[in-house]
């Protein structure tokens, strides 16, 4: 296998782009400094293609974890041709955008109203901007990862450490306001007493929260967030960009029996088309009316046409069923063929977004190998698999298979400590880092 192409075109966009990708999570150097294959050339399924005509199956995040039902779903891109050939821009309105709210407020009887972006960063700061304008007050209290945005970056003004755990170390708040310090306030997922005592301590406006992403609330945590919410006036809103229609058609929060005021989607909702929505009550987002909140982009046909057609497919087949399944049968295969080759490592995550770890000291280094193995390999793996409908049984044993080969191949060098001996370039990053 020859990665040339790939690989010459990313040093080129490291010296013409900022970052050299639009998106931090599709930087090659998080995957294999130099050896990543980095742009494809087409994608179907979960098979990919470089640039340089090697094939690969994806079992890494799947376009972000965007492509819930696998790259260029036959059902969903028919969809998006027919509003391409009708005109996907217009003076007046598409009415998918309606039939789309409809949809999302059937799914959601405690919601009244929808209101579209098209990015997941986009619909959360736009949640932000109505539960600000709802409550009357600036303060957030927030837990997970929300996006770039100033108003989440701010948390980094008053402490650089504060969103660490959040998802990316290293985010400097560089460029952000200064006036935005204090504005924003980490708490810790299953930690109630932390965020009481920001709420005791401060004039907090919106909680906002990741429902479910690496693990499941405990002792009614979700329930008491609801509480406090309440107690003090505050706008709670679940983001379910990255859970959102994993666990069920709709938001994990409707599995946890939590009603948030607003809800947000992006992501799966549209299967890799640009799409984000937010839902929520009618009393909170008739606020959205009195700030000014708007742009061109977010009245075109093709995000709402996309995620009907996946909103439909995914009834139609119970595709989180087979996400669980699926995930499922990853995560299981991971821990027997660790213990069968004798490597240690550490899994997470709800079943659909499943994770593992190298229980080591030098687990970056071991992970970038397993990567470096599992390309050679023919599979753009890593530490995570962002399962898709395209993910069949047969793909998941094939999958799983090289794995075992590989595993073993890590079990020697970690033995005789020649792990870094083996890698070929250097080792990949982890968090926010400088490509120059």
């Amino acid at each position: 296998m020859r990665v040339k192409r790939g690989k010459a075109l990313w040093k080129k966009a490291k010296k013409i782009i900022p970052g050299g990708s639009q998106l931090l999570s599709k930087n090659s150097e998080q995957f294999l400094p130099e050896q990543w294959p980095s742009y494809y050339k087409k994608a179907k399924g979960i098979e990919v293609w470089d640039l340089d005509g090697n094939r690969f199956l994806d079992f890494s995040i799947m376009g972000v974890g965007s492509c819930i039902l696998g790259y260029a779903d036959p059902d969903v891109n028919k969809a998006v041709k027919n509003a391409i050939d009708n005109g996907s821009m217009c003076t007046l309105n598409c009415p998918e955008e309606i039939e789309l709210a409809d949809v999302l407020l059937k799914m959601h009887p405690w919601a009244g109203k929808v209101r579209y972006a098209r990015t997941g960063g986009e619909v959360m700061t736009v949640a932000i901007r109505i539960a600000r304008a709802f409550s009357g007050k600036d303060r957030i209290a927030f837990c997970g990862y929300h996006g770039w945005h100033d108003w989440y970056l701010s948390a980094n003004l008053a402490e650089d450490r504060n969103l660490d755990g959040h998802l990316l170390p290293g985010l400097k708040p560089l460029g952000v306001p200064r006036g935005l310090r204090g504005t924003t306030f980490p708490f810790t997922y299953n930690n109630v007493e932390e965020l009481e005592s920001i709420m005791r301590n401060n004039e907090i406006g919106v909680i906002v929260m990741e429902p479910l992403r690496n693990y499941y609330p405990e002792d009614g945590f979700l329930n008491k967030v609801r509480a406090l919410a309440n107690k003090h006036n505050a706008v709670l809103i679940f983001d379910e960009i990255t859970s959102g229609f994993r666990l069920n058609v709709g938001g994990a929060h409707q599995l946890l029996g939590v009603e948030p005021d607003i809800t947000v989607y992006a992501k799966a909702i549209s299967n890799g088309y640009p799409m984000g929505a937010v839902v929520g009550k009618s009393s909170v987002m008739d606020k959205a009316e009195e700030s000014f909140i708007s742009s061109t982009y977010w009245t075109e046909r093709i995000g709402p046409a996309a995620a009907l057609a996946t909103i439909k497919k995914m009834k139609e087949e119970n595709v989180p069923r087979h996400l669980v399944r699926t995930g499922d049968m990853i995560t299981s295969g991971w821990q027997e063929l660790a213990k069968k080759s004798g490597i240690k490592i550490k899994t997470s995550g709800i079943s659909p977004l499943t994770h593992f770890s190298f229980d080591y000291q030098n687990p970056r280094e071991i992970m970038t190998l397993f990567t470096q193995e599992m390309l050679k390999r023919g599979f753009l793996a890593r530490d995570s698999v962002y399962v898709s409908y395209s993910h069949k049984e047969k793909y998941v044993k094939m999958y799983l298979k090289t794995t075992g080969e590989v595993f073993k191949t890590i079990k020697r060098a970690i033995d005789k400590r020649c792990v870094s001996k083996l890698l070929e370039g250097p080792v990949a990053h982890t968090g926010f880092r400088r490509l120059t």
